[in-house]
């Protein structure tokens, strides 16, 4: 297969593919969905497992090295330790990675390495078990900090850590973030709060700003750029004169779709070019149609293939014509 066809009208070549395994999760933060949050995804919508790595293989074939598994809460997935073992077994295996609330990777963290998993990006937001309780709804926070523990004892490294930081919510916590993380060994990235909540709630005035959280952690720390960035989400800071960084993925106000390298699959098989785009290609007719296993796959294949040349240049968030994606990030993967 051609690898071409990851390669858009812009010249960025597609690498990365995120797969969301599930648009459940088992925490309610209130930048993604209510604590009421009740709409699904139709089970019967939902790809198979087989489906799924149809097209991941396809994906692999064109040229995808990268597969982060996503949702939703992917370790949710009863099957999500063969789902690893499945994808790092392809011909062209990739390399394979997960975003998790980590509150099951106690549990899973030694089975997912033996599988083959790489690393692990863990969401937390807050340092505060009552603060935990309030912005997720769920009294959890020992469940993740054992998840953390499990990970770095089953070699998942380096473990990175998300945060997305609300005003008058946890935005006094950039700076202890940060000295844990160091004390720790994490890698922490700081997410600027994007508009894909279920609940409609984000508003660009009360968003904590790449310029806020840089400020906020310059009082207490020497921070110095990363030259070379590449097609990384995160602008990196070495911090103190040592090798250890901070990231700071700034969406909203310092897009870097210039440089984006990356595809989504979504829980009920709809590939998507941009986060927040709102346009989808559904690859279930492909996949549950009467084609035979060479036919599907140059059918997925051509079928990625428009995604990429049909991407546009930007996410267009700084446009005031943008409209929200109907999806939530829970439906279309982090």
């Amino acid at each position: 297969m051609s690898t071409d066809l990851l390669t858009d009208s812009f010249g960025r070549e597609h690498r990365d593919l995120r797969v969301s395994l599930t648009d459940r999760c088992s925490l309610r933060c209130t930048y993604c969905m209510p604590a009421d949050f009740a709409d699904w995804i139709p089970t019967p919508e939902l790809l198979t497992t087989d489906e799924m790595m149809r097209v991941i293989e396809t994906a692999t074939e064109l040229g995808i090295d990268q597969v982060r598994l996503t949702g939703g809460e992917p370790l949710l997935r009863p099957d999500i330790v063969d789902v690893v073992r499945r994808i790092t077994a392809l011909p062209k295996a990739p390399r394979v990675s997960v975003t998790t609330n980590a509150l099951r990777l106690a549990g899973l963290a030694g089975p997912l390495r033996d599988a083959g998993l790489e690393r692990i990006n863990v969401s937390l937001d807050t340092l505060d078990r009552d603060r935990f309780t309030e912005m997720t709804k769920r009294d959890r926070i020992d469940d993740v900090f054992a998840g953390l523990s499990a990970a770095r004892t089953a070699g998942l490294t380096p473990i990175k850590i998300n945060s997305v930081l609300m005003r008058g919510v946890n935005d006094d916590e950039a700076v202890a973030l940060l000295r844990r993380a160091l004390d720790e060994g994490w890698q922490l990235r700081f997410i600027e709060q994007m508009p894909l909540d279920a609940g409609n709630l984000w508003v660009r005035p009360r968003m904590v700003t790449a310029d806020d959280i840089q400020s906020a952690l310059s009082e207490a720390f020497d921070l110095s750029p990363v030259p070379v960035r590449g097609s990384a989400p995160a602008e990196e800071f070495f911090v103190n004169g040592t090798t250890q960084t901070v990231g700071i993925i700034a969406s909203v106000t310092r897009p870097f779709c210039g440089a984006c390298d990356r595809l989504r699959l979504t829980a009920d098989g709809q590939l998507r070019s941009c986060l927040f785009s709102r346009e989808e290609t559904d690859l279930r007719p492909i996949l549950r149609g009467e084609l035979d296993h060479s036919a599907q796959a140059s059918a997925i294949a051509a079928a990625i293939g428009g995604c990429v040349a049909g991407k546009l240049p930007g996410h267009g968030i700084n446009d005031p014509s943008f409209i929200q994606p109907d999806r939530p990030m829970s439906a279309i993967g982090g």
